[in-house]
């Protein structure tokens, strides 16, 4: 059986594509650390479901442990590497650096070696769209420049596209980049907006919306964003050097006060708003270009937000009702 390394398995996007590989019949061996960023009880609930499995290999431990990685790539013989663990966040991470440099840098330069070492056929590793910065140019083109980020996450996503060109050059590791825009979904991220403003709505607390609720994001709902990865698995760069990067967004980016006015619809609930300026490390919009996805694939994503936001509420009201 073919075995394929996930890595932050207990995450968001590392829980779902878990699950689809589980479901086209790989053994996956996920790795995750677990950490207390954002509710462990959550991480816990997406693990449980993945356990189910017997094709899923759960491993506890971090991604600085380079023992432990070595250890992992000898025991199996790994025909991809989907490589999802790293300190999210653009917030905490003005707060919280070296938090963000051990996993973000360290780790993945562990990873990028243990690919070397044991010459993975492919290694697919998420960035974000954070990477783009202070770019003006609309929509956001991977071949656009990247070198103004505004949050040190996003320098650490830059800093990972860069090391993986690196390896692909001197080492013909096959690398390709994801920069994912804004995912949402069911099992998402608590700390992300549409989650946060949807715990807020229900307790009728305030919600905070920045930029007087005019900045626009590329929200891609997470079925999207699986199918894209999943299509991408068998098609490593055929370049002299074998590296890549895809944007995957729904191109269709929406203003946070239009975002609201949905969640208000789903939950039936009139929000209670608060408008203030921007934030330090945020950027006024977000939006893919995909072409070179879609070229690749033959896949663009499909779920509008209307839809996505429905599917959302419907699983947060069923998950929280039966905690």
């Amino acid at each position: 059986m073919n075995s394929i390394f996930v890595t932050g398995c207990a995450g968001f996007i590392g829980f779902h594509v878990s699950r689809k590989l589980l479901e086209e019949g790989w053994h996956v061996v996920g790795l995750d650390n677990v950490n207390d960023y954002y509710d462990t009880n959550l991480k816990e609930d997406r693990l449980h479901h993945l356990k189910k499995d017997p094709s899923f290999t759960f491993v506890r431990g971090s991604l600085e442990n380079l023992e432990l990685l070595h250890h992992l790539f000898h025991t199996y013989s790994f025909s991809t590497v989907v490589h999802l663990a790293a300190q999210a966040g653009v917030r905490y991470s003005i707060e919280n650096p070296h938090t963000y440099i051990q996993s973000n840098l360290i780790g993945f330069t562990n990873i990028l070696e243990c690919c070397r070492k044991q010459s993975i056929p492919h290694l697919l590793y998420a960035s974000s769209s954070s990477v783009y910065g202070a770019n003006k140019e609309i929509p956001f083109s991977v071949s656009d420049r990247t070198e103004t980020p505004v949050s040190l996450y996003a320098a650490t996503k830059k800093a990972n596209e860069l090391l993986a060109y690196t390896y692909s050059h001197l080492y013909q590791l096959p690398t390709t980049g994801l920069r994912f825009f804004t995912v949402y979904g069911p099992w998402g991220r608590p700390d992300m907006a549409y989650f946060s403003f949807t715990n807020a709505i229900e307790q009728q607390k305030p919600i905070f919306l920045y930029n007087n609720g005019n900045l626009k994001r590329d929200f891609t709902y997470i079925d999207d964003v699986v199918e894209a990865v999943y299509r991408l698995l068998p098609k490593p760069s055929s370049q002299s050097v074998p590296y890549t990067i895809h944007n995957i967004g729904n191109t269709n980016p929406v203003t946070l006060e239009y975002f609201v006015t949905v969640l208000e619809k789903e939950l039936q609930k009139t929000a209670i708003k608060k408008y203030l300026p921007m934030q330090p490390g945020d950027v006024e919009t977000t939006f893919a270009d995909i072409d070179s996805l879609s070229t690749v694939t033959n896949f663009t994503p499909k779920v509008s937000i209307e839809q996505g936001l429905a599917h959302f509420v419907d699983w947060y009201k069923q998950y929280y009702s039966s905690i």
